[in-house]
């Protein structure tokens, strides 16, 4: 019997009560009910298009040989798959008006269908509607749908929906499946339910579709409302159905529910495998993706690509090396072994554990590369500062004829900007606006970063204003662009801009408050202080550091300190106030800083030694200061640069050691720059040896 729009009432909410003891997530079945079988909003079309309740033909119509030759001759081009030639030859008989019979009109769609000639199936949908007395069969309006749900095409679908004057199940189907696929979940949600109030039984091609809409509308709500329509119709234990609500509950974040499905699967295959897999990877739960992993293959079921490239990308988030090399060896013995998406998963995690070399093995092991596979190596080369490296890799892809895409251009531009390489980056800005990338947003940016960082800052802001729709790295770009080429108001400006306009990141603010140090513009800082602690980022990342640099540089060293105290210390805040309180002379705070740095177990890096070298040179603490460099060299192990022997130079000449300065200077296992002689040159002035300067 046909389930009518009233007779499932009590039943599905019967469904209900039983699935809430099974899946603690469904609280309310009335409630659920009501949503499931409220009446969709009417459609846009006239209502005399819209079938009847319990009055849908379902069956086809039979297929007829035409009696026409020349509808013959048309099938005959449809069969032998000659679209062209089958075209021409429709042309040909509209012109001299013979008409078309419908088997050849269905031959003539499948076959725009197989061949995805979009334009020419919009041509005999045309073709249909000029002969069209009635409304379509279903036979028909199945065919056109099917085509044009293929092509993306869901407009043209919905209109060929309308003219329908019967729709089967398979109608339904194809239209909600359409929707979905589209990425229309609230429209496919609405057929689905017009399919049950209209009294039509879903099938199991029905349910993938709709999961799919809940899923990707992320409506958990709805989602278990279907669970319980397909627990109603005896489809919970179908693979494919079940699969779906694994999918479904995975993407909706709901992991104990999906979890709960598959262990109670009579029967898995590969797809409910993945499903589980790689929806705990998706959303970080790499411990439990990886040990179903394992489960998986204890009971001797090969993964495929889908589960493969899921691992591998665990690995790479887990940041486990060890586990990658044991993929890595695992794959090359599987069929997997030689797909492109395996291998560039492959490189992208060697390349984000920083192993290069492991990256160059796997990319030049490849047999056939694609442009995914050179994107991943440049990207993994600027990642992992080698920029020198992505040009050549770079240069190497254009010689094999590879085309760039957007992602590519950004990557090389990146690796421009970090070696000051106008001229590459030039030739990059001309390839976008010949390719069309200059349209995406993403080399844009890249664009106005490279243009900054190579000091053309007048041609980064041109690229800025023309690009149509800014999004927060646009801005991050320009301000950060202006203030590395000192033009920290105008900075602030395009800051108090953007408030306006779009949300600023953490990054953004890192920026401004740089601009704010660099010019001691303090009010301007604290309002930028006030906003990050307003919407909640004031404590992360290097925001933090950032604040206190502010402070630190405009001499609020009392507000620096507390500022200090409230975050989490990395080297990088010891560093910054260490910074300040040496170039204010402070040298016993400095002693006692560093004091408290030790015993806090950070390790000083090379920047903290010239602070503290820096700190006795002003505070004429030689003993100390020569302490702290014997420190550095002997206890961490560190080779002093440039600066730490200029700092040396600057304490001796201070304490008016000038004889030891300048033997410390012709000690010095490098070259002296000019720093290290003026150093010395300003020591003299202070004890006026003049004679000792010329």
């Amino acid at each position: 019997m046909a389930l009518s729009a009233i007779t499932p009432q009590f039943l599905l909410h019967q469904d209900l009560q039983n699935l809430n003891s099974h899946f603690p997530g469904i609280h309310n079945p009335n409630k659920i009910f009501t949503l499931s079988f409220k009446p969709p909003k009417p459609y846009l079309i006239s209502s005399t298009l819209n079938p009847p309740q319990n009055s849908l033909n379902t069956t086809a119509t039979t297929s007829i040989a035409p009696q026409n030759p020349t509808n013959s001759r048309l099938l005959q081009l449809c069969l032998s798959g000659n679209l062209e030639h089958a075209m021409k030859h429709l042309a040909s008989m509209q012109e001299t008006k013979i008409p078309v019979e419908e088997d050849c009109f269905v031959a003539l769609i499948r076959l725009c269908e197989n061949k995805r000639g979009h334009s020419e199936g919009e041509y005999v949908w045309k073709a249909v509607l000029s002969s069209l007395v009635t409304l379509l069969s279903v036979r028909l309006g199945n065919a056109l749908l099917s085509m044009f749900v293929r092509f993306g095409d869901v407009g043209n679908a919905w209109n060929v929906f309308g003219r329908m004057g019967e729709r089967d199940l398979f109608s339904w189907n194809v239209l909600v499946g359409g929707y979905a696929k589209a990425g229309f979940f609230d429209e496919a949600l609405s057929l689905y339910h017009r399919i049950l109030w209209a009294g039509i039984r879903p099938d199991v091609y029905t349910f993938p579709s709709v999961l799919r809409s809940c899923a990707g509308a992320m409506n958990l709500v709805r989602g278990r409302e279907v669970h319980a329509h397909v627990v109603r119709f005896n489809f919970d234990m179908d693979v494919d159905v079940v699969n779906a609500l694994i999918s479904m509950y995975v993407k909706c974040a709901d992991f104990v529910s999906a979890r709960m499905l598959f262990d109670k699967m009579p029967t898995r295959d590969r797809i409910s495998w993945n499903a589980m897999i790689s929806g705990y990877f998706e959303n970080d739960e790499c411990l439990e993706g990886l040990e179903l992993f394992f489960r998986m293959r204890e009971l001797s079921i090969d993964p495929d690509l889908m589960t493969m490239t899921s691992v591998i990308s665990a690995c790479e988030l887990l940041g486990d090396e060890r586990l990658g090399i044991q993929l890595h060896s695992y794959v090359v013995r599987t069929a997997c072994g030689r797909n492109i998406s395996v291998y560039n998963s492959l490189i992208q995690m060697y390349l984000s554990l920083g192993h290069w070399k492991e990256a160059e093995s796997v990319f030049s092991g490849m047999e056939c590369r694609d442009v995914v596979s050179w994107t991943t190596m440049i990207s993994g080369y600027v990642d992992n500062l080698l920029p020198d490296k992505a040009l050549e890799i770079y240069k190497t892809m254009e010689i094999t004829g590879t085309m760039p895409d957007e992602v590519t251009i950004a990557s090389v531009l990146s690796a421009c900007a970090s070696l000051g390489q106008l001229d590459m980056g030039m030739k990059l800005h001309e390839l976008a606006e010949r390719t069309g990338h200059i349209l995406y947003v993403v080399v844009a940016n890249s664009l106005i970063d490279m243009y900054s960082k190579c000091k053309r800052i007048e041609k980064a802001l041109e690229i800025f204003h023309q690009i149509p729709d800014k999004d927060v790295i646009s801005w991050t770009a320009v301000i950060n662009g202006l203030r590395i080429n000192n033009r920290c108001f105008e900075a602030l400006i395009f800051f108090r801009q953007m408030k306006l306009k779009s949300k600023p990141n953490s990054v953004t603010l890192i920026s401004a408050l740089s601009a704010c140090a660099r010019v001691g513009a303090l009010m301007c800082g604290k309002e930028i202080h006030a906003h990050a602690l307003k919407a909640g980022v004031g404590f992360d990342g290097f925001l933090p550091n950032a604040i206190l640099d502010l402070y630190v540089r405009c001499g609020r060293m009392r507000t620096a300190l507390n500022q200090f105290n409230l975050n989490e210390k990395d080297v990088g805040a010891w560093n910054i106030l260490l910074t300040g309180y040496a170039q204010r002379g402070k040298g016993a705070m400095v002693m006692e800083l560093f004091k408290r740095m030790m015993e806090s177990e950070i390790n000083p890096d090379d920047v903290t030694f010239i602070s503290l070298l820096c700190a006795c040179s002003r505070s004429r603490m030689v003993t100390e200061g020569l302490e702290y460099f014997q420190r550095m060299k002997v206890y961490y192990h560190m080779t002093p640069n440039l600066k730490h022997y200029a700092c040396v130079v600057d304490l001796l000449g201070r304490a008016g050691k000038l004889n030891e300065a300048h033997e410390f200077i012709e000690r010095m296992p490098i070259k002296p720059d000019p720093a290290i002689w003026g150093a010395l040159l300003n020591a003299c002035r202070i004890h006026k040896q003049i004679y000792r300067s010329q």
